[in-house]
C-alpha cells in the first residue's frame, strides 16, 4: 500500500512531509475550516474543505470546523446551519471540534489589553477616510496618527471604554502599532478592534467592540493549536500580519500556507455577488438549482462524490488559474452514468396514433433501467395505441441526415417496436402539426425474433393513458460570458435564458412516486434530479442537472489527437 506521507501529491503535502519528518508540530497534523457566517457556501469553499479535512485524513490528523464570526452585522444563524449542513453532506466530520472566534471574545481582549500594555497597539481617533489618507499608497508611505504617541494608561483607559460602550461605531479604534513605511499596506498600523453595537448571534448584546478578521484569525488558531492554516491566496499579503500578532504576544505559531482559489467560468465566486443576485431577484434564492452555492448544486442533484471528484482533478496549485465550468459537469456524468436509472420522459409531447395497434389492448414490455448495470434490475412498460414522442423528434421536410421520423419513414420506439408515418395531422387554423397517424410491424418487438430488422432511428415515447404530467426545469449557464467579472458590473452578463420551465411533460408511469432527490438519466435528454422542495408524490418537478453531450471529453480527446 503506497504511503501518502511519503508521496507528496502537491506542494501543500510537501510541506506537511518535510514537518512530519523533522517532528514539527510534534509529528501532529492539524487543520480547520474556518468560513465567516454572512452567506452561503459555494464550489471554491468545497475546494477548502476537501484540502482541509483531506490534508488532515492523510495523516490521521485532525479538522476544527470554526466560524470566524466576527462581524455580527452580517452574520445570521440561518447561514451557520447551511455551512454546517453543507460540510455533512459533502461527508465531512468535524467531531466534536466544532467551534466559534466569539468563544474566544474575552480571551483576544486580553491579548488586546496585553499589546497596549508592551506598547504595541493603541487607540486612534482618526475617522475612515482620515485613516485612509493617513495610510498613504503603495508608492507614498503612510503618515503616523497624530494619537500614536497616546500613553499606555491613556489607551487601557480608553480600550475599556470602548468595550463599556462609551463611544459611538466609528468614533475610535483600536490599532496595531507596526510600520506606517511598511511596502505591505497590511502592516501600516491595521486596525485590530472596531466599535459596533450590533446583537451578535451567539453572544447577543454582550459586546459593542469586535476583533478583526486579520486578528482574531491568528489567534484562534493558536488557541486551538492548529498546525497548519491553509488559506486562499488572497491572504498571502496578510500573512505578516498573522506572522506579527502571533510573535508580539509570544504565542503558539501555526504556519499559515496560501493555495490558488477556485475561478471558474461562467460564475462569480463571491459570496458578496452572490448575495447581489440573491437579493437582486436574479435567482430564486441560495439554494437555486443555477447558483454555485453547495446548496445550489446539491438542489440541482449533484452529488458529494462528484464535488470531491471535481476537486480532487482540479488540483491544489500555488498560482491562481481558470477552471472551465465543462469539468464540472463531466464529474457529475461520471458519477452518474452507472449508478441511474434510465427512463423515459418527453419533454415537448407530439401525440402519434398507431391506427393497426388494437385500440383497447396495452400490452406490458419489459425494460432494464440501465443496459451497463444490470443490477439496476428492470420494469414494465405500458403500450398502447395511443403515445406521445418527442416534438423535435419529426419533421415533415426532413434534410439529408435526419434519421427519426418523418413521412413514410420507419423508426424504432424504445423497447418496443418499429413504427411507420402515414399521415400527418394539423391544426386548420395555424397550420401546426398536432398529430401524427402511423403503423406498426407485429414482428418487430424489441427481445423477439422479429428484432433483427433495423432501423437508423430510435426514439423514447410514453403511453398516452399511463403518462405521468410533470414540470420539468431546465438549466443553462448562469451568465453568458465566460469570464462575468470581466466587465464592472458582473450583473450584465446575466443570462436571461438561464431557466427553462416545461409544464406539460410527460413521463413513463413508474416517474409519478419519484422521491424528492433522486436523479435519472431521461433517455437522450440528460441526467434529471427530482426537485427536493418543489416535488410532490403524483405530482414530480424535475431540474436537469447537466445534459448527455460531455464538451469536457471532447476537449480532452481533441487534446490527446494533437
Amino acid at each position: 500500500m503506497t504511503d501518502i506521507k511519503t508521496t507528496p501529491t502537491n506542494f501543500i503535502k510537501n510541506i506537511v512531509n518535510e514537518h512530519m519528518q523533522t517532528n514539527e508540530f510534534g509529528g501532529r497534523v492539524h487543520t480547520r475550516f474556518p468560513p465567516e457566517p454572512n452567506g452561503y457556501l459555494h464550489i471554491g469553499h468545497a475546494k477548502s474543505i476537501c484540502l482541509n479535512f483531506g490534508i488532515a485524513a492523510d495523516y490521521a490528523g485532525l479538522c476544527n470546523m470554526r466560524f470566524d464570526d466576527t462581524n455580527p452585522s452580517k452574520e445570521d444563524v440561518e447561514y451557520v446551519e447551511s455551512i454546517l449542513s453543507d460540510v455533512r453532506w459533502l461527508g465531512f466530520d468535524w467531531e466534536d471540534r466544532l467551534f466559534y472566534a466569539s468563544d474566544y471574545f474575552e480571551e483576544l481582549y486580553q491579548y488586546a489589553v496585553g499589546l497596549i500594555k508592551v506598547g504595541k497597539a493603541y487607540v486612534c481617533d482618526l475617522d475612515a477616510e482620515e485613516m485612509k489618507e493617513y495610510r498613504g499608497t503603495l508608492t507614498r508611505p503612510g503618515i503616523d496618527s497624530p494619537y500614536r504617541r497616546r500613553s499606555v494608561e491613556e489607551n487601557l483607559d480608553l480600550f475599556r471604554r470602548m468595550r463599556e460602550g462609551e463611544f459611538k461605531d466609528g468614533e475610535r479604534v483600536l490599532r496595531a502599532k507596526i510600520d506606517m513605511a511598511s511596502p505591505n499596506l497590511n502592516m501600516r498600523d491595521p486596525v485590530l478592534y472596531r466599535i459596533q453595537h450590533s446583537t451578535h448571534h451567539r453572544t447577543g448584546d454582550a459586546w459593542c467592540i469586535y476583533p478583526m478578521y486579520d486578528y482574531a484569525h491568528p489567534l484562534s488558531d493558536s488557541l486551538e493549536k492548529v498546525t497548519h492554516s491553509i488559506c486562499t491566496l488572497e491572504f498571502e499579503d496578510h500573512r505578516p500580519l498573522y506572522d506579527w500578532v502571533l510573535d508580539a504576544l509570544d504565542a503558539y505559531h501555526p504556519l499559515q500556507i496560501e493555495f490558488a482559489r477556485l475561478n471558474l467560468s461562467h460564475t462569480v465566486m463571491s459570496k458578496r455577488k452572490l448575495r447581489q443576485l440573491v437579493e437582486g431577484k436574479y435567482v430564486s434564492g441560495w439554494d437555486d438549482p443555477r447558483m454555485p452555492t453547495i446548496s445550489g448544486l446539491r438542489r440541482r442533484g449533484y452529488t458529494p462524490g462528484s464535488i470531491r471528484d471535481f476537486c480532487h482533478r482540479i488540483g491544489v496549485a500555488k498560482a491562481n488559474s481558470f477552471v472551465d465550468i465543462a469539468l464540472l459537469e463531466h464529474c457529475i456524468r461520471e458519477d452518474l452514468h452507472i449508478k441511474a436509472r434510465r427512463v423515459m420522459a418527453v419533454l415537448k409531447p407530439l401525440r402519434v396514433v398507431i391506427e393497426n395497434y388494437p385500440s383497447d389492448s396495452v400490452e406490458m414490455l419489459e425494460a432494464e433501467y440501465n443496459a451497463e448495470n444490470p443490477e439496476l434490475g428492470s420494469r414494465q412498460l405500458p403500450f398502447s395505441r395511443v403515445v406521445y414522442i418527442e416534438r423535435d423528434d419529426f419533421m415533415e421536410e426532413p434534410p439529408k441526415k435526419f434519421f427519426r421520423l418523418a413521412p413514410g419513414r420507419e423508426v424504432r420506439l424504445k423497447h418496443a417496436y418499429i413504427i411507420k408515418c402515414q399521415r400527418v395531422v394539423k391544426d386548420e387554423a395555424t397550420g401546426e402539426v398536432v398529430e401524427l397517424r402511423c403503423t406498426y410491424d407485429p414482428d418487430t418487438r424489441s427481445g423477439m425474433s422479429g428484432d433483427a430488422r433495423k432501423v437508423k432511428g430510435t426514439l423514447h415515447w410514453v403511453s398516452a393513458n399511463h403518462a405521468v404530467r410533470a414540470e420539468v426545469r431546465l438549466y443553462e449557464h448562469l451568465f453568458l460570458k465566460e469570464d462575468p467579472e470581466a466587465d464592472e458590473d458582473f450583473k450584465i452578463n446575466v443570462n436571461p435564458n438561464s431557466q427553462e420551465i416545461l409544464s406539460d411533460c410527460l413521463l413513463e408511469p413508474g416517474m409519478a412516486g419519484a422521491a424528492g432527490g433522486s436523479r435519472y438519466q431521461f433517455l437522450r435528454q440528460g441526467y434529471f434530479v427530482a426537485d427536493p422542495i418543489d416535488s410532490q408524490d403524483g405530482a414530480p418537478v424535475f431540474n436537469r442537472i447537466v445534459s448527455l453531450k460531455d464538451t469536457w471529453a471532447k476537449m480532452q480527446k481533441g487534446a490527446g489527437n494533437k
